[in-house]
């Protein structure tokens, strides 16, 4: 089955560098970013969430601004973008449930998080990278601030990981 993503991964063998559209990622198992954060998160608590999540934010605010560059897409287009890519690199089946613009809310369910899966049972949500990638492009897409919250999560023990971004 063909993977846009995949298939556009540039290999330096040279430098052991891979690249999509010239941004750099690399590739990394579940466990190990949720043993971090498990790790961390025996140290600091509940701080490690927004921590967590303001890596994802970065990284979706990067994203979605270098690929409204790259591809000229709406705000639409780069939503529908970044959630295909999610599930290309292995986040799970992302599924724009609202995309309201003017009312500047999203909200996006994910199915087979490996965050979730590979954190097992909690009680509260633990896919905080993700929730940090959708507000970092939401935050870019409305041009101010967001609100971010996983409203569902599998560790949780719900179907699936709900996401609502709002101003």
């Amino acid at each position: 089955m063909a993977n846009s993503i995949l298939d556009n991964l540039v290999y330096d063998e040279s430098s052991g560098i891979i690249t999509f559209k010239d941004v750099r990622y690399m590739v990394i198992r579940p466990d190990t970013v949720v043993d971090f954060q498990k790790a961390v998160e025996a140290e600091l608590g509940d701080r490690v969430a927004e921590m967590m999540m303001a890596g994802g934010y970065t990284g979706g605010s990067r994203s979605s601004a270098r690929y409204k560059e790259v591809f000229d897409y709406s705000d639409e287009e780069i939503v529908a973008f970044m959630c295909k890519m999610g599930g290309e690199i292995g986040w799970g089946n992302f599924e724009v449930e609202e995309f309201d613009k003017k009312q500047r809310k999203l909200v996006v369910v994910v199915r087979d998080s490996p965050f979730a899966a590979a954190y097992g049972s909690s009680d509260g949500g633990v896919c905080h990278m993700i929730r940090g990638v959708l507000a970092g492009m939401a935050a870019g897409i409305f041009g101010t601030d967001v609100y971010s919250e996983e409203t569902h999560c599998r560790a949780k023990g719900d179907p699936w990981c709900r996401f609502a971004i709002w101003v």
